[in-house]
């Protein structure tokens, strides 16, 4: 029994082979979560967007006033009709009517309009959309990890939906290629 050997630690290699396969585990990884990263961010802006819009929308009927939101690629602005006091004019107007909020958005991901002319969305007293619009979110492929990345706003309704195919790899803001979720 003396000329057997006492094997209590781990040699070189054996090291070397769980550091390599280690290294390549936080490789990996590494480049999944920059991926979940991102698309936490496009859901994250996609969210508070919608919030955004509801509470507008809630706004209108408490208030009793057209309040409307006007879109950048960058930022949006909320505004709520008060010009000529008391009650407004029923007219969306940037220049006169009070601003009641802004949202800066992270130019890494900018948003479009289905309609690129017309960038606001109006509600009426009622709180009724004036019209029927989808909003995309621009993002890098890195981001198709998220779950919402459009809106699609209706006359009574506001929803949340994904994009079947990136914008950024040929897709549209359209109704075709944004799916309620």
């Amino acid at each position: 029994m003396k000329g057997m050997m006492n094997n209590k630690g781990i040699t070189l290699i054996e090291l070397i082979i769980v550091a390599t396969i280690i290294g390549i585990l936080v490789v990996a990884l590494g480049f999944e979560f920059q991926g979940w990263v991102s698309g936490y961010k496009v859901e994250s802006q996609t969210k508070e967007m919608y919030i955004d819009l509801i509470n507008t929308r809630a706004r209108a009927m408490q208030k009793n006033r057209m309040h409307f939101i006007d879109l950048a690629v960058d930022q949006y602005n909320i505004y709520e009709d008060d010009n000529p006091a008391p009650n407004g004019d029923g007219i969306a107007n940037n220049a006169t009517d009070a601003q009641v909020s802004q949202r800066i958005l992270e130019a890494r991901y900018p948003i479009i309009w289905s309609t690129p002319g017309d960038t606001s969305v109006e509600f009426n007293t009622n709180g009724l959309s004036s019209d029927n619009k989808l909003i995309c979110s621009n993002a890098p492929d890195d981001a198709d990890a998220a779950d919402y990345n459009c809106m699609i706003i209706s006359t009574t309704r506001i929803n949340m939906g994904k994009l079947t195919q990136s914008i950024v790899d040929g897709g549209a803001c359209n109704a075709a290629n944004c799916v309620e979720r």
